[in-house]
């Protein structure tokens, strides 16, 4: 019985051990067939990325709508962290050999290491936040030197001092730095070379197998059209630096990014900026297993200016030729410096801004060094941010407190014996024009009619109606401007100077310590040609979609400041002074008494202190047509005399570029010889040659 039970026993043990193996059994068989692949893929490591796609930047076009900066597509060397070796000895290898056919073609590589290229190593000069971002960034400490730096980075990167030329470390170093400062990943390529030729690209496709993670893609590239027209206002883009990117990694930029530096390339950057699309990137196993573009990217918008670039072009020849001929006479051999601005009337929208010296925005890079050494300084745009003297065409400013504040009227009259006593100063005019009321003191420009009218004024009413004219403050272009100052006690106290009590007498005809740009004086012009109504000045006349399909904004007129008139006649004199001054003193070739219409103009001669001397400048502003007014104009040269004799140009261009049916006689006749204009029976313009009699100097006495 007992041997019964041990092999029952025996039996039922050798049953459950059949059935634990077949259970086994069927488990493995269910694991490896039935959902092997389920379990496989949980055995695999895989990881999603997005990569950014870079909208194509707005472009910049002129009033016509003629492209001044747009795109073009270009062949940029890219570093892909999906492919790029993580062996920092074989990534180094596949960057210097890159390297080498970028020098072999005479290419640039972008690189912004602030140390010097070659040794005994020494910070670059004025960098000192790019310097303190490195020391942060390599994890030194802040007495580091630019070879303790160096030597940093060949040890972190482990770059080959046998293997690799000192210069070559030094490439490979910079390179691997820009590529940290600018958080190269998979999630954010790096662009290591733009715009690179055809040739060179087949260089490097070829090696495509050697240099991993190294690849030319196809993008947008910034492309100046033109560089003539405005490269002081359009501006320059560039990489982001170190103390830009804590305010722009808030509007969502990547250190990789660029944006606009100056310009209308700055000022607009959020209109031309774009929106970058996203490249998803799976990777199962650290091998990429897709690559898919889950959003578009969206081009910027294009950026219309006011600006006519053949007007523009036509102002800068205006200048640059006036100043050419100037010089031909002894006394006048170093003028250099100048400037031309010409608004539009209705809305203070700029039509033109000329500047000399100047420069092309095509070769702004190239020629960087060289234009930052010029002692006359092209690199400034006299017209936004040169500083003068306005000198008497601030003589209408007073003239209009005067009429208007109930001091004189349009008859009143004060009298010129040429030399005027104020307390114990004794001061002169370069007249004697005897008993003369505000219109005629503004055609022969009366220094004595505007000492008292200054003085019964007080500077605070000066002041006061300068400032409403535009004095002193921002224009409100969008690409900014210096707002200047008046000659004041505030201004006084400010540079550090003792306010003296005939310094009112000096800043009531623009002397003193006032100090203008030229865009303000034309702004001058154009609130007078309004009869007190000043427009905000404007640059950027509409935006649009990048192909110009669609109108996004329309800038519209924009009142900056409106003189409350108490006398409804102010206006009339101090225009009628302005026309009176149109007819003074011009030769024939640059008379303004025959173009069919009146014109309304003020010069004066500031001095202004420059570089050490006291220099008699020459300036003017005015408007045409002068009851009828479509622009404002105004003009400076830098130590010269005779500026107004640029006016009837400045006015035959503007006709020329922006015909008018009312005034298509002025585009024909500045073409030909100077001649008088009148009409025939039915009433349409006829000309005549212009007699001897016209062009005799009609007052000896005007001021320039």
């Amino acid at each position: 019985m007992k041997e019964i039970l041990e092999r029952l026993r025996t039996a039922f043990l050798a049953i459950l051990v059949v059935i634990a193996v077949a259970l086994g059994l069927i488990r493995l068989m269910t694991v490896q067939i039935v959902n092997g692949d389920a379990y496989l893929q949980q055995s695999e490591y895989t990881s999603v990325y997005t990569q950014t796609i870079k909208a194509t930047r707005g472009q910049i076009v002129d009033a016509d709508g003629n492209p001044i900066v747009e795109n073009k597509v270009g062949f940029n060397v890219i570093i892909d962290d999906t492919y790029f070796p993580s062996d920092n000895k074989e990534a180094n290898e596949i960057l210097i050999q890159t390297v080498r056919i970028l020098k072999e073609a005479g290419l640039e590589w972008n690189e912004t290491l602030p140390i010097t290229d070659s040794s005994p190593y020494e910070y670059e000069k004025n960098r000192d936040s790019d310097v303190e971002k490195l020391k942060s960034l390599i994890g030194v400490n802040v007495y580091a030197t630019a070879e303790n730096c160096i030597d940093k980075l060949i040890d972190d990167y482990e770059i080959s001092e046998t293997e690799y030329s000192t210069e070559e470390q030094r490439i490979i170093a910079g390179i691997r730095y820009e590529m940290k400062l600018r958080d190269f990943s998979l999630g954010n390529t790096f662009t290591l070379s733009e715009d690179i030729p055809v040739e060179t690209v087949t260089k490097i496709k070829e090696l495509g197998v050697r240099l991993k993670g190294i690849d030319v893609r196809e993008e947008a590239v910034r492309e100046i059209a033109v560089g003539d027209v405005l490269p002081h206002e359009i501006g320059t883009v560039g990489p982001i630096f170190a103390e830009e990117w804590e305010e722009l990694k808030e509007k969502g930029y990547s250190m990789n990014d660029t944006v606009g530096k100056s310009g209308i390339e700055k000022a607009l950057e959020d209109e031309l900026r774009g929106e970058d699309g996203t490249r998803t990137i799976t990777l199962t196993n650290g091998e990429v297993t897709s690559a898919e573009v889950t959003e578009e990217a969206k081009g910027g918008h294009t950026v219309r200016l006011t600006v006519d670039s053949d007007f523009q072009r036509d102002l800068q020849e205006i200048l640059v030729n006036f100043m050419s001929d100037l010089r031909n006479q002894a006394e006048y051999s170093d003028v250099e410096c100048g400037s031309l601005v010409v608004l539009d009337v209705k809305s203070n929208a700029v039509l033109g801004m000329a500047t000399a010296p100047t420069y092309d925005l095509k070769d702004y890079k190239s020629n960087y060094d060289k234009l930052l050494e010029d002692e006359n300084y092209p690199l400034i745009n006299r017209a936004t941010s040169g500083l003068y003297r306005p000198g008497s065409t601030f003589k209408t400013i007073t003239a209009t407190a005067g009429l208007n504040e109930g001091i004189v009227t349009g008859e009143s009259t004060f009298t010129c014996n040429q030399k005027m006593k104020f307390y114990d100063i004794e001061v002169g005019c370069t007249g004697w024009h005897n008993d003369i009321a505000v219109a005629r003191a503004l055609r022969v420009s009366c220094n004595i009619y505007f000492y008292e009218l200054g003085r019964r004024l007080g500077i605070d009413k000066i002041t006061e109606y300068a400032s409403m004219y535009g004095y002193g403050q921002h224009t409100g272009i969008e690409t900014g401007d210096y707002a200047g100052h008046i000659g004041n006690p505030e201004t006084f106290n400010d540079l550090g100077i003792d306010w003296t009590v005939g310094q009112v007498l000096q800043a009531s005809i623009g002397q003193s310590e006032t100090a203008v740009t030229p865009l303000q004086m034309a702004g001058v012009a154009s609130t007078i040609a309004n009869r007190g109504v000043r427009y905000k000045t404007h640059l950027v006349d509409s935006i649009y979609d990048y192909s110009m399909e669609n109108e996004i904004e329309k800038r519209e007129p924009e009142v900056a400041e409106k003189i409350n008139l108490n006398y409804d006649y102010v206006y009339d004199y101090v225009i009628d002074g302005m026309i009176q001054a149109s007819e003074n003193n011009f030769p024939a070739e640059y008379s303004l008494s025959n173009l069919g219409f009146d014109v309304a103009i003020k010069t004066g001669t500031p001095q202004n202190w420059r570089n050490g001397d006291d220099i008699t400048d020459s300036c003017f502003i005015g408007f045409a047509p002068a009851y009828d007014p479509q622009i404002a104009f105004a003009g400076m040269i830098e130590g010269g005399e005779y500026s107004k004799y640029m006016i009837r140009s400045i006015i035959q261009a503007y006709y020329k570029n922006f015909s008018d049916d009312d005034y298509s006689n002025v585009k024909i006749n500045y073409l030909q010889s100077p001649t008088e204009s009148t009409t025939d029976s039915n009433g349409n313009p006829v000309t005549q040659p212009a007699t001897e009699a016209q062009t005799e100097e009609t007052d000896p006495t005007e001021e320039e």
